[in-house]
């Protein structure tokens, strides 16, 4: 198989990873709740950071509902998904610094490192969305941020960017799918 028949395999199979992205939502949802409810700022960040930790069982969840495979290991393409996703954890010295040093900026850090990590599944799922949203919501967070926007809405506008995500990226599955059958 060549590289491009391995990603729309890749793509097929794992349905654009939209089960992750599924798990994401119900997370930035939860950090939206943190962020309504009248606490201290850094009780809010424990809490944020705390609910991420929900992440991998139901992205499992939401992939079985779907029907989608997670985890392929035929595919000589899946250890660098799992590259790529623990990629992430590299810029968390940054959300620590955040809260240590700036921690009303920690949510505005993570969102952007969320929203950032996406943008090589463009190429992973060789799906033209995660080019698009990646940085379009990076910058729209830096902004909201940079304007004094309460911090809710930074989470709220991570939760309709992963859903247009999630959105845009069925329609690129269907499509892929309709054309090979």
């Amino acid at each position: 198989m060549n590289i491009d028949e391995l990603r729309y395999d890749l793509s097929k199979r794992s349905k654009n990873g939209i089960g992750f992205l599924m798990s994401a939502v119900v997370i930035w949802t939860i950090i939206t709740i943190i962020f309504v409810i009248d606490l201290e700022i850094n009780t809010q960040n424990i809490f944020m950071f705390i609910t991420t930790g929900i992440m991998f069982p139901l992205a499992l969840l939401f992939s079985n509902l779907i029907n989608a495979e997670w985890k392929q290991d035929d595919s000589p393409l899946s250890i660098l998904g799992l590259i790529l996703n623990v990629a992430q954890f590299i810029y968390f010295p940054l959300v620590f610094w955040a809260f240590l040093y700036k921690p009303t900026t920690m949510l505005m850090v993570f969102a952007i490192i969320t929203a950032a990590h996406l943008f090589p599944y463009g190429w992973f799922y060789n799906a033209k969305p995660y080019y698009f949203i990646a940085p379009v919501l990076s910058v729209l967070i830096l902004m909201l941020n940079s304007l004094d926007f309460p911090l809710w809405s930074l989470s709220t506008t991570m939760i309709i960017g992963l859903i247009l995500l999630i959105s845009l990226l069925f329609i690129n599955y269907k499509k892929r799918v309709e054309r090979h059958t």
